[in-house]
């Protein structure tokens, strides 16, 4: 049983001894009822509940509620109890929610698929049950796959029935506390000790009202249930001890027994509910997929037995020699195409002020060579012309006289290689030539330096893209993005879709207000609160990280607010998707 919140405060005030042996006597006591129904349903569902806390929708109480009521202990109490109720039933609402919309997606698919889901994906045990009930019946000349289509159907149908008037009872009671505390909050903040009763009272009703609609159902699923196994007795919610209820002023000690029955009737909820759901739950994955699990431990079977075989335990030596060579191929892989390329751009990026002075001197030999050429047309033009040229003159210039000199004195080779200039002319073309051949060397060189990096990281291209997809994989092992909390595309189109489906119930919820439907409208407002309680639960970090939570918990707790009118939650709903970033949709690469 949960630990009634300022317990020790009451005590405080009087003598702690009796008080301790008084407990410790009356725990002693009903250790021995041990197959008692609350005791064996507490200790047979308590594996099942969450221990970790988590921050719930907060209670529609006024801002400076918490502040006065440090100063108030009772109206402290009395917080602290709402809010565990408020918490625990979300909590149960959405094991409710997990497991019937399971169900609901087996109902929707096609009776072959559902006897397929009967056979092979109940477990070992189911497998074995139902193929001896299909050999049976067609041993008996019976129409056995049709039977077995309408008990898949009925155990399907018969889940989704249990876990939706589950989610009903536990809905509608969500909603009739957050509206009755929505309407006593300011009264309450103003005169605590005349409300606390009426509060707890109404608190009381809401437990009784709640027993009746799960009585109702333990009832029906008592008398025609193909579930395994056997209920628990009817749940029997305490009633508020006989005390001054007429009266303005509770003592401590009756508020502390209004308190402790509140909390020993919502672990009282809390344990039928756990136990009906463990009965209804889906199939856990590895019973789902047992049949792959299956195949896949017998042909790991069958590959050790196959490696064993190979092995040195086996005075084999081919295992060691497969590993080895695998290792020597591995490390030759990274060796050729990782850590040579990576030394060769380290060792050219570290060699480049080195290999400067190299090419200073490749381009100062080139230099001398174009001075020399120069000079050599500058004394033939002028001792061909009979003139004096400038010092700079053009080069090209100078080699078009050379040229048609060159013309001229092959008209007589023979006369002029011996007395003539064209000996001298073909000098001159050989020096040209030089030029030409250090100049295009060059400029290779310094292409091919340029490009030396360019080689060694397409050498290194198949260990990066091998290492990347590594990476990938194991970043999408360990981080599995699928989660509304997540900061991924799935995760963002989830909580959009969360936010969707407030929408589409606040929607439902003002049809049934029109209709007049009282009792439908409670039902969708009560989903109404757990849609907004998963929003508000899975968004709060992303928005804390983008400065924009305050606005958006203002938001939340506006919609969640009874008082609200629905044309301005629909408002308040449409600013929700186009002002927040993190409820923003996933923006596409073109």
């Amino acid at each position: 049983m949960a630990v009634v919140p300022s317990e020790v405060e009451f005590s405080a005030n009087r003598n702690p001894l009796p008080h301790f042996y008084s407990d410790y006597l009356r725990n002693r006591l009903s250790a021995f009822y041990f197959f008692s129904p609350t005791k064996f349903l507490s200790n047979f569902t308590s594996p099942f509940r969450s221990s970790r806390r988590r921050e719930c929708l907060p209670l529609p109480l006024p801002s400076n509620f918490l502040d006065s009521s440090m100063n108030n202990t009772n109206a402290s109490r009395v917080h602290a109890v709402l809010k565990d109720v408020l918490e625990r039933v979300l909590t149960n609402l959405h094991r409710i929610q997990k497991n019937l919309q399971f169900w609901q997606s087996i109902a929707e698919k096609s009776d072959n698929r559902k006897a397929y889901f009967m056979v092979f994906e109940r477990g070992p045990r189911a497998f074995i049950g139902e193929t001896v009930k299909l050999l049976r019946g067609r041993a008996a000349q019976d129409s056995s796959l049709q039977n077995l289509c309408q008990s898949a159907s009925d155990h399907v149908n018969e889940r989704v029935s249990v876990l939706s008037c589950l989610r009903c009872s536990l809905a509608t009671f969500l909603a009739q506390i957050y509206v009755e505390v929505d309407k006593v909050g300011e009264e309450l903040l103003k005169d605590p000790e005349n409300k606390l009763p009426s509060l707890l009272g109404t608190i009381n009703d809401l437990f009784s009202t709640l027993e009746a609609s799960v009585g109702h159902l333990h009832a029906t699923r008592q008398s025609d249930s193909s579930v395994d196994g056997t209920y628990s007795t009817p749940l029997m919610f305490e009633e508020l001890p006989e005390i001054n209820q007429d009266g303005s002023q509770w003592t401590d000690c009756e508020i502390r027994d209004a308190i402790s029955s509140v909390y020993r009737n919502l672990d009282k909820l809390e344990s039928y509910i756990c136990f009906l759901v463990v009965k209804h739950r889906k199939p856990k994955k590895i019973t789902q997929h047992w049949v792959h699990y299956a195949c896949g431990a017998v042909g790991l079977s069958v590959c050790s037995l196959w490696l064993l075989r190979h092995s040195s335990l086996m005075g084999s030596s081919d295992l060691d020699n497969w590993i080895q060579d695998a290792k020597d191929s591995t490390v030759d892989f990274f060796t050729e195409h990782l850590e040579k390329p990576i030394l060769s751009i380290r060792d050219e990026l570290f060699e480049t002020f080195r290999k400067r002075h190299q090419g200073l001197m490749d381009l100062e030999e080139v230099r001398l060579t174009s001075d020399s050429l120069h000079r050599m047309l500058l004394a033939f033009s002028e001792q061909t012309k009979g003139q004096k040229f400038p010092v700079n003159a053009s080069d090209q210039k100078m080699l078009e006289i050379v040229m048609d000199r060159y013309e001229k004195e092959l008209m007589h080779p023979i006369q002029n290689l011996v007395s003539g200039e064209l000996a001298r002319a073909m000098l001159i073309q050989v020096q040209k030539l030089k030029l030409d051949i250090e100049t295009a060397m060059l400029e290779l060189n310094q292409i091919l330096r340029a490009n030396e990096i360019n080689f060694a990281v397409l050498a290194a291209l198949p260990a990066f893209f091998v290492s990347l997809l590594l990476i990938m994989l194991i970043r999408g092992w360990f981080k599995r993005d699928t989660k509304a909390e997540g900061r991924g595309r799935i995760a963002r189109i989830q909580r959009r879709l969360l936010v969707a489906e407030a929408e589409e119930r606040i929607m439902q919820y003002q049809n049934y207000v029109e209709q007049g439907s009282e009792s439908d409208a409670k039902y969708t407002y009560g989903l109404i609160l757990y849609s907004l309680d998963r929003l508000y639960s899975v968004v709060k970090r992303h928005a804390e990280d983008s400065g924009e939570w305050q606005r958006l918990r203002q938001d939340i707790i506006k919609l969640a607010s009874p008082r609200l009118q629905i044309d301005n939650k629909l408002t308040v709903m449409s600013n929700l998707k186009i002002l927040y970033d993190c409820l923003l949709p996933v923006l596409k690469s073109r």
